[in-house]
């Protein structure tokens, strides 16, 4: 029996997210092609007939300009200690520049296992690829280069036994039907910014974080919440809204339907607006959107 934490580490948007939804073999991440979507640590346990291994998502490492993001990249980087593996998540598509080789410089000195998982493989062709795998082996930082596809399952299952290969024998960390230690209310709240995230553009996403105001289930089995969605500007609340209300409308339904399916119950959902001026600079604002895993 192998068990043991594992943390995928990397830039943004490297598809850190949508590998350990494929991994758990559940959403638990959301995803979109916005960087920073991830901003605080998400466990999900997937257990195997010879083994449980704890995957830890982190937020992508990068300059921090707000307080935000500076917890944020601190939660990354707190996630490479005490684990027993450190996935570094590369995006086989970008082009090697100073943050591949912060993040490459960052995990030399660990002591665990190192293993690259070279992501996006589908978007890069055979002989373009084996130039990149050899260019990343003669930094001498990585156990194991896996290439894999994280939206497509291509090498993920290859991935996964090298993670049970350098992970400790010992007994499982947690129940069998354990899958994440995350309450229902930071997922309802995520899973309404994920929705935010696909129907805003441009500079937006960065700026709005959703609360949830108040959680109430109702003995038909109905659940009711109200949740905030904070902007910073007063100008960007009407993109929000939308013309006749159609944008907080749309967020609204597709949040309520997607809801429905993670709870596996009705949910009646409210969705208010509010500006809060620099509330990625708000301590109080940032305990309850960013707790501690």
């Amino acid at each position: 029996m192998k068990s043991g934490r594992v943390s995928l580490v990397g830039l943004p948007n490297a598809g850190k997210s949508t590998l350990l939804n494929r991994l758990v073999g559940q959403k638990l991440a959301i995803v979109s092609d916005k960087p920073q979507t991830t901003r605080t640590r998400l466990i999900g346990v997937r257990n195997y007939p010879d083994g449980q291994v704890v995957y830890v998502d982190t937020p992508g490492i990068h300059k921090p300009l707000h307080r935000m993001n500076v917890r944020m990249v601190d939660e990354a980087k707190e996630a490479l200690r005490d684990v027993d593996v450190v996935a570094v998540v590369l995006d086989a598509t970008q082009r090697p520049g100073r943050g591949q080789q912060m993040l490459i410089d960052l995990v030399r000195p660990l002591r665990q296992p190192v293993v690259l998982a070279l992501n996006k493989i589908d978007l890069v062709s055979k002989p373009a690829l084996l130039p990149i795998i050899d260019r990343l082996a003669r930094e001498q930082v990585f156990a194991e280069i896996v290439p894999v596809s994280a939206l497509s399952g291509d090498g993920v299952d290859r991935l996964e036994q090298v993670f049970l290969k350098y992970l400790p024998e010992g007994p499982a960390l947690f129940p069998e039907d354990f899958l994440t230690d995350r309450p229902e209310r930071f997922f309802a709240a995520e899973i309404v910014r994920e929705q935010v995230l696909q129907h805003t553009h441009a500079e937006l996403p960065f700026t709005t974080a959703v609360l949830v105001d108040r959680w109430e289930e109702a003995e038909n089995g109905l659940v009711r919440l109200y949740c905030t969605i904070l902007v910073e500007r007063e100008s960007q609340k009407p993109i929000l809204i939308g013309r006749r209300g159609e944008m907080i409308k749309t967020i609204g339904t597709a949040a309520r339907l997607e809801l429905e399916r993670f709870l596996d119950r009705r949910v009646y959902l409210d969705l208010r607006v509010k500006v809060r001026g620099e509330w990625r600079e708000d301590e109080r604002v940032l305990d309850e959107l960013l707790p501690r895993a």
